[in-house]
């Protein structure tokens, strides 16, 4: 059987086909809320900066470095370093074709068929469908109502076959920030235990904190545990130039270089100089862009009293996500495309997000709001609390 096989069909893709043969009238827009990907073009600087290296710089045009140009390595490493107060070199820093990729090559360093990878639930479907599709086992983790994991229950799970844990934050789905502390007791079980944490960071520009999210990275042997990734798509709305970063020890490096070399080469040579420039030149527009999407997260906020009213809860919010439960008697996976036909909204179950079978994901969805804003965000809400689904039944009473 195909190694692709082994996997799901890709659910934003899964979720657009719900959309054919569908019209939305312009008083009753479709309100999409299913995709975290910035829907505008970079800054004019930006996009300046890259139309003149197409014309003037020829090697931008040309193969380059498999982990990336010298000096987005380098700038990043700065950057890193000084943000998280670790000592970074360039050779930490390796430039990959998106976030995704990252992952992926992380995992390609870390794992044989038949190893196990630890995912908390909700998880992001990219990092379950890669696992999948390389024979590697996702082992649930599952987190409560505060989507938060739990370092013991971490522990039990894991075996002679782990090789990681990996975590999301700020999370996608869950839009949770993860508290500094839990973040170090799973460095520190991953470290006790001799297997890494990968940390994917894609919304970290979006944290709600002031400061260093964590502190792993004072550590001086920092990289023997921890892989970092990150991305220049949501920061710099380069989405489709795809650049990311993996950050780790320069020999895990050398073996996702080979990983690399054989999966796109380089990355994309215009999207680095994009990246380059964005981090340079950007400081204050990626603030104001940071404003902005704290001030959706607290529209957020403002309209769940009265999605509470109907029964709706607000599991996690933060950076691109809400996380909501809601209180009708079917599963999210049949209500989402209900939604589409019947209130024009366009979001995803929480069943894309779980294992087979798990109660939270029938009983949940993903909001990603980031490209909506605070009068889309009441349109939503109100669209929400007007649906006269029937609703489960109460919990029975202890």
């Amino acid at each position: 059987m195909a190694r692709t096989a082994n996997t799901f069909t890709p659910p934003v893709m899964a979720a657009f086909r719900w959309l054919e043969g569908l019209e939305f009238s312009p008083d009753h827009p479709l309100i999409n809320v299913s995709q975290a990907a910035p829907v505008e073009s970079p800054p004019e600087g930006l996009r300046r900066a890259i139309a003149e290296a197409a014309m003037s710089e020829g090697d931008a045009h040309l193969y380059g470095p498999v982990l990336g140009n010298d000096a987005l390595r380098a700038e990043l490493a700065h950057w890193w370093g000084a943000a998280y107060g670790g000592a970074l070199e360039p050779g930490n820093v390796g430039i990959t074709s998106g976030c995704n990729q990252a992952f992926c090559a992380a995992i390609a360093t870390l794992c044989d068929q038949g190893d196990e990878v630890i995912l908390p639930t909700p998880w992001y479907f990219n990092h379950k469908m890669w696992l999948d599709m390389n024979g590697v086992q996702s082992v649930p983790l599952p987190t409560g109502a505060d989507l938060l994991p739990d370092p013991e229950r971490a522990a039990s799970l894991i075996t002679s076959r782990t090789r990681a844990i990996v975590l999301v934050t700020p999370n996608n789905p869950g839009g949770v920030e993860y508290p500094a502390e839990l973040v170090r007791a799973l460095y520190e079980l991953a470290r006790e235990r001799g297997i890494a944490l990968i940390i994917d960071e894609t919304y970290r520009d979006f944290d709600a904190r002031a400061g260093a999210p964590h502190d792993l990275m004072t550590d001086p042997d920092w990289a023997d545990t921890l892989i970092a990734l990150y991305s220049f798509s949501k920061a710099y709305r380069l989405t489709g130039h795809r650049v990311g970063a993996m950050i780790a020890s320069p020999a895990r490096l050398a073996e996702a270089e080979k990983f690399l070399d054989c999966a796109a080469i380089c990355p994309n040579q215009l999207g680095q100089i994009g990246a380059l420039w964005g981090m340079r030149n950007l400081g204050q527009w990626l603030a104001g862009e940071r404003a902005e999407i704290l001030e959706r997260r607290a529209a957020i906020h403002a309209h769940m009293p009265a999605l509470a009213r109907e029964g709706w809860s607000l599991m996690g919010c933060g950076a691109y996500f809400a996380y909501l439960r809601h209180p009708f008697a079917e599963s999210s996976d049949a209500l989402a495309p209900k939604l589409v036909r019947e209130a024009g909204v366009l979001l995803l179950p929480g069943t894309m997000f779980t294992p087979a079978g798990d109660p939270m994901g029938a009983r949940t969805f993903r909001v990603a709001f980031a490209n909506v804003d605070r009068a889309g965000i009441g349109a939503l809400a109100g669209r929400l609390a007007g649906l006269g689904w029937p609703l489960a039944p109460a919990p029975a009473s202890a």
